[in-house]
């Protein structure tokens, strides 16, 4: 399936038109990278026509799978992900490690040093509470918004429940954007680790069909955004199935879509792979509930890329 109508040529032209049309932007924080990048994009998937896991580089289902379910249990403690072996979030928590070291706060340690302790301690410890915790991010906002009058909103709940009840509703939407949290806009000490990148999405039922458009303020789209496409794809479906509608597209709108400096030369090696035929995802049928998928109810298949090709991740952001 190598002809330029493959779902995969959208995220490999938007790789080729940042290389052409973008501009260069320096880093918060970070010396010696930058980004180059241009402004509002979109793609979009037909999910009845395969499983959108990008196929010119292997890419990390497994780690991608476990984040979706650790974004729907509405926490912001990588222990989920840590006892997973799921190393996504692992230089955020330690950036925030590594600062109190540097205040003599707190004893030396190597990030694989300190992800040891974490997956090492039981949950409830007071060193996982505190040091795997990285700030109300995504899936709390998702879950467990926090109300003026002290009530923890679940948003994702909500939008399940309107989908099943009133499908032709316009008003079915999830924020991860909180600016109590973001930023100087929050209190000292209270900020986001990272704010959010993907900030929101829509749900929306047309010809009987759901769809799913998620907005991204800030993409990495070499690292991050096969990720993002992959894990908005596979909620797209699981949402689909808990409710029981026939699952439509996943869109992808971007703001600021970019190539960090340091990946140019991989970025250059991706375009000259062809794509291959999109796997198919499979969930099971039995699960009927959002919060009851676990990782063994996800089945790829045909999923048959070109080799890996690594990249730096820059731990930038925050405040």
């Amino acid at each position: 399936m190598s002809e330029k109508n493959h779902p995969e040529y959208q995220y490999l032209n938007l790789l080729q038109d940042i290389l052409d049309n973008g501009t260069d932007k320096p880093l918060f924080g970070v010396e010696g990278t930058y980004i180059h990048g241009v402004f509002g994009r979109q793609m979009r998937f037909d999910l009845s026509k395969g499983f959108p896991l990008i196929t010119t580089k292997k890419t990390y289902l497994r780690g991608i799978i476990h984040e979706l379910l650790w974004f729907l249990q509405g926490t912001g403690n990588i222990k989920y992900l840590v006892d997973n072996d799921t190393k996504i979030w692992n230089e955020w928590a330690y950036k925030g490690y590594k600062k109190a070291v540097e205040k003599k706060e707190v004893p030396e340690m190597t990030q694989e040093e300190f992800i040891a302790k974490l997956k090492e301690e039981k949950a409830d410890s007071e060193f996982v509470k505190k040091w795997g915790y990285i700030g109300e991010v995504y899936g709390t906002q998702w879950r467990k918004w926090q109300g003026s009058d002290g009530r923890k909103i679940d948003q994702l709940a909500w939008a399940i429940e309107k989908l099943k009840k009133n499908p032709e509703r316009k008003s079915i939407m999830v924020s991860a954007w909180n600016p109590e949290f973001c930023y100087e806009m929050a209190l000292p000490g209270k900020s986001f680790i990272l704010a959010p990148c993907h900030v929101m999405y829509q749900l929306n039922v047309q010809d009987g069909k759901l769809s799913l458009l998620m907005f991204q303020r800030s993409a990495d789209m070499f690292l991050g955004v096969p990720f993002n496409i992959a894990s908005y794809a596979l909620l797209t479906m699981m949402i689909a199935q808990v409710v029981g509608i026939p699952v439509g597209e996943f869109v992808h709108v971007f703001g600021d879509v970019h190539i960090y400096s340091n990946h140019f030369d991989q970025v250059k090696e991706q375009l000259k792979r062809e794509p291959r035929p999109l796997p198919r995802m499979i969930l099971n049928p039995k699960v009927k509930n959002i919060d009851d998928f676990k990782y063994e109810d996800f089945t790829i298949e045909g999923y048959d890329p070109w080799p890996a090709l690594k990249g730096e991740v820059t731990v930038v952001g925050g405040f």
